[in-house]
């Protein structure tokens, strides 16, 4: 997702696919890091429902290497353009079940049967063009000379400051435009700009917790 769970904000369109992201997280915007449920703070957003929670603590920002995974990622991301991250993430077993566990090689084999088999399941988000999106990207991931992984991660650079509210977090940066545009020299659709920085903040490229967060310091230690 975007700026918050992915960072929060979002779009609207192949790049515009980033700037709207979960809208219900706007009106939270200027908010610090909140007591969880356990006392310990945490960044609001994860605080909004008990997947949100799990997703946060566990997953969201902690370094993630390993093409498939990271297609996985890049390809909800691209799938949630416009929609709240929530959906995404209770439809995700849905998803992977539909997509061969994400496995590149076997999406890149895709043909018109398997768009119409997706297009005909429930369980997922049925838009013709992401799953098309899906099917190309896994075909151009096939092509790259070192893998994704590599090219994802080369644009982690040194740890800025914390962010202390959600205001303080970008939806993209110079490093999400570099890397969206490499992508798309490579062949990838729906990795725009905000579309590229949320699966960067996803995979731990950036670490965007917010400073007082509990789950801030264990990332930039896993992160070294």
């Amino acid at each position: 997702m975007s700026n918050q769970p992915s960072s929060g904000v979002a779009p609207a369109g192949p790049d515009a696919a980033a700037l709207d992201k979960d809208k219900d997280k706007d009106k939270d915007k200027d908010k610090g890091a909140a007591p969880g449920p356990d006392g310990k703070l945490r960044c609001p957003w994860g605080l909004s429902a008990p997947e949100y929670l799990a997703y946060h603590d566990e997953e969201w920002g902690r370094p993630v290497r390993g093409d498939t995974t990271l297609f996985e990622r890049l390809s909800l991301e691209g799938f949630q353009s416009g929609l709240s991250w929530l959906t995404i993430l209770r439809k995700r077993e849905n998803f992977r079940a539909a997509f061969a566990g994400f496995d590149p090689s076997a999406v890149a084999a895709f043909g018109e049967h398997d768009v119409a088999r997706l297009m005909a399941d429930p369980g997922i988000v049925r838009n013709r063009a992401k799953i098309n999106a899906v099917i190309s990207n896994a075909r151009a991931m096939l092509d790259l000379p070192d893998g994704l992984t590599p090219l994802v991660w080369k644009y982690a650079g040194e740890e800025g400051p914390a962010p202390r509210t959600l205001a303080d977090v970008p939806s993209a940066t110079l490093a999400s435009k570099a890397l969206s545009a490499e992508l798309r020299r490579h062949g990838f659709r729906f990795t725009g700009p905000v579309t590229a920085y949320a699966t960067m903040q996803a995979c731990g490229v950036v670490n965007d917790h917010l400073a007082a967060c509990v789950c801030r310091g264990g990332s930039v230690e896993s992160r070294a």
